[in-house]
């Protein structure tokens, strides 16, 4: 199923969340990513401040509706977004990488698996990553999943 299809679907029971789809699939992993948010496990993400700025697209916002893709471009799930903190890197914390539901879900895999995945995506954007950088911080709940 593509993305505007589950997005018709969940329209019918939730009118309110418009006709603007925003879909997109976690950058590392993104079909075990989707799988974890499934099963209620991943309840968080974060991302690179200085990429939304290369690649001149808006920031999450509290209230919004995204499709979860896998590896495939198929729709997966949708979910909303509950919570957007930016901080440094150095700053994210256990908490956080706790609700991510990756790996062991502590602080110290977190920082080693984003610090080696923002290292090389600064890196091809011309940029460079530093324990400075500013980190987007989502929070979310899964709404609806065929």
């Amino acid at each position: 199923m593509n993305a505007k299809q589950l997005w018709n679907q969940y329209k019918t029971l939730n009118p309110a969340i418009g006709n603007a789809i925003d879909a997109w699939a976690f950058g590392a992993e993104p079909d075990l990513l989707a799988q974890l948010v499934l099963k209620g496990r991943k309840t968080a993400t974060a991302s690179a401040y200085d990429l939304y700025e290369a690649d001149h697209e808006p920031l999450p916002q509290e209230g919004s509706y995204d499709v979860i893709l896998d590896s495939h471009d198929e729709a997966v799930c949708i979910i909303e977004i509950t919570k957007v903190t930016i901080l440094p890197f150095e700053e994210v914390s256990a908490e956080h990488a706790f609700k991510e539901g990756e790996g062991n879900r502590t602080l110290a895999w977190w920082r080693d698996i984003h610090q080696q995945l923002f290292t090389q995506w600064f890196k091809e954007a011309g940029l460079t990553f530093t324990q400075d950088s500013l980190v987007v911080l989502e929070e979310f709940r899964l709404v609806y999943a065929p």
